[in-house]
Parts: structure tokens; C-alpha cells; sequence
């Protein structure tokens, strides 16, 4: 089988509307991301990042344009829409990536607050679904 375009998602919360907390947070989630996943940013297709309307301070594509082989990989940030009582002060991540495995496991990273957008996929629910397959 041959290369693929996949999808990568996550998501962080940050603790407040501040370029260091931004830039805090969208570090850990890229870090996350780089450690869970096997990413070449040369095979990234392109990146999206959505902030809710609370986060203004910087821009998260900035943030991982600082990174090293981020500087041509095509980034885009927009604002999340708003919909009462959601979560605040969020920063959502979808990343295209060619991959050479298209079977390679994903993980999605979702940190902080935002392990509650899916719980499903946060990374305790996946070492469960593991270990439970491995005793069965």
C-alpha cells in the first residue's frame, strides 16, 4: 500500500489570554503531537488552528512556525465558532499529513480541559482499549 493523506486532531485549553500562555500551551500540544505521532513537517500537508473568541494575544501558526522545520509548512488560524456554555480560553489543532503507513495508529492529542471534548481519545481511554485487548 502507498502513501496517504491522514487527519490529526487535538486540542488545549490555555490558562489565559497571554502570548506566554499561548505560546505555553500550543508547545505542549505540538510536542505531544511530534511524540505520539510519526511526523515529518515535510509531509505535512498543511495545519489549522482554531482559538475561541477569548484569545487574541498571538497567533498559534506563529507559534509553530518558530519550530524547527515548521517555517514551510502551510499554517492557518481562524476563530472557533462561539456556541454558549462550550469550552473557554480552547485551542483546536487539525493536521493533513501524507503518511507512507496509511494503517499507522493516530493519536490525537487533547490536553488540560479539552481531554473533555473527547474523552474517547485521550490517551488513558487509549492505554485501556490496549491493555484490555492485550487480556482478552
Amino acid at each position: 500500500m502507498g502513501w496517504k493523506v491522514r487527519a490529526i486532531r487535538g486540542a488545549t485549553t490555555v490558562s489565559g489570554n497571554s502570548v506566554e500562555a499561548i505560546r505555553e500551551a500550543v508547545k505542549e500540544l505540538l510536542d505531544e503531537l511530534e511524540s505520539l505521532n510519526p511526523i515529518d513537517p515535510d509531509d505535512i500537508v498543511s495545519a489549522t488552528f482554531s482559538v475561541t473568541r477569548d484569545l487574541d494575544a498571538i497567533f498559534p501558526a506563529a507559534i509553530a512556525r518558530e519550530r524547527p522545520h515548521w517555517q514551510n509548512v502551510p499554517l492557518l488560524d481562524v476563530q472557533q465558532m462561539h456556541v454558549e456554555g462550550s469550552l473557554e480560553r480552547c485551542i483546536r489543532l487539525l493536521i493533513h499529513i501524507n503518511m507512507p503507513d496509511p494503517l499507522a495508529e493516530i493519536h490525537h492529542p487533547y490536553l488540560r480541559q479539552a481531554k473533555s471534548l473527547r474523552p474517547d481519545w485521550s490517551l488513558d481511554a487509549q492505554k485501556s482499549v490496549r491493555f484490555g485487548a492485550m487480556k482478552n
